[in-house]
């Protein structure tokens, strides 16, 4: 399947593209070349602590870590399909992108992109188990759902993007190579079409529907099913517990979807402006380095588990420096 997507790919795209995204502001690629490099450093960093330490403690062997360790590994995945071509566009003169490069990084972080959406609904759903059926969570929440709920979100992704991807690489262009964007994304490679875009601009905004809006509502009735349950609640220390658990997710969310429905669903005229770069910047690099911060910083759980890792291997280091 994938090599036939790839003949597909090098029969219709033809010359490099070009990635003009910031390159009539050269004083600010100086900047964001500074800032896209440290986020996408904490990036790796926190996430691929948070997935260490979720694999490591069995404490945390739950399903909402569970999920969280999939979230973890997409935003890992997920700017490491952008930030490294971004880096080398802001860094040097040349913004080119080779077809086959564009290719990939389109299908993978439309993949990853469309996965998140839906893992975000399920990470809700997992949430509103914990707050409004707390003794029959373990029954509800058990781990062949789990599975079942996470891969149902990696499949969604893969779907999307096998659909989307393609249909949007066989666009005739013509010779336009000029991506004004700094991202090989579907609402910029669309623009790029010699050809009536009119039903391609329905198909996105029919899948931004299924992939965003449609985990957005379930988001939303999950978190107001929570919030019914919480006004509920008497104790304070119970308040706090809900608060606490659902807190970082909602964050998380927020930012999320705050930004990335700003690109999918804005009018396509204003997409080309400086403003939908920098919302996608926010999505695309900002927001995975805050993931890791903000469930690491909000969770007691987390910390705990960082401070046990951190003791482990102090004592074990201490214990190999007693037996040399």
């Amino acid at each position: 399947m994938w090599i036939k997507v790839m003949k597909i790919v090098n029969h219709s795209l033809g010359d490099d593209f070009i990635l003009v995204g910031f390159s009539g502001q050269p004083e600010l690629e100086k900047i964001l070349f500074v800032v896209v490099l440290i986020s996408y450093l904490l990036t790796l960093v926190g996430n691929t602590a948070i997935i260490l330490v979720s694999c490591l403690d069995s404490m945390l062997h739950t399903p909402m870590y569970y999920f969280l360790t999939n979230l973890s590994f997409v935003d890992l995945c997920f700017t490491t399909s952008i930030v490294p071509q971004l880096l080398w566009n802001l860094r040097g003169p040349a913004k080119t992108i080779t077809p086959i490069g564009c290719a990939i990084q389109l299908y993978v972080s439309l993949a990853l992109g469309s996965t998140e959406c839906v893992l975000l609904a399920v990470m809700a759903f997992d949430r509103y188990a914990a707050v409004c059926r707390p003794l029959h969570y373990a029954t509800v929440m058990h781990p062949r759902l789990c599975q079942s709920l996470a891969g149902m979100a990696w499949l969604s992704g893969v779907g999307n993007t096998l659909i989307q991807g393609t249909i949007t690489l066989r666009l005739p262009r013509c010779g336009n190579n000029r991506i004004y964007h700094f991202i090989c994304e579907v609402p910029a490679m669309i623009k790029l079409a010699c050809v009536d875009i009119h039903a391609n601009e329905v198909q996105l905004f029919v899948a931004s529907l299924v992939l965003l809006l449609l985990p957005l509502a379930l988001i939303l009735v999950s978190y107001g099913h929570i919030v019914q349950a919480v006004l509920r609640i008497r104790s304070a220390q119970a308040w706090q517990k809900a608060l606490g658990t659902c807190g970082s997710h909602l964050l998380v969310v927020t930012l999320f979807y705050g930004t990335i429905t700003a690109v999918y669903i804005q009018p396509n005229s204003s997409y080309a402006h400086n403003q939908g770069k920098f919302i996608t910047l926010l999505y695309t690099v900002v927001t995975p380095t805050l993931n890791p911060l903000i469930y690491t910083l909000r969770n007691k759980d987390v910390k705990g588990a960082l401070k046990r890792l951190v003791r482990r291997e102090k004592s074990m280091g201490a214990g190999s420096a007693v037996r040399r």
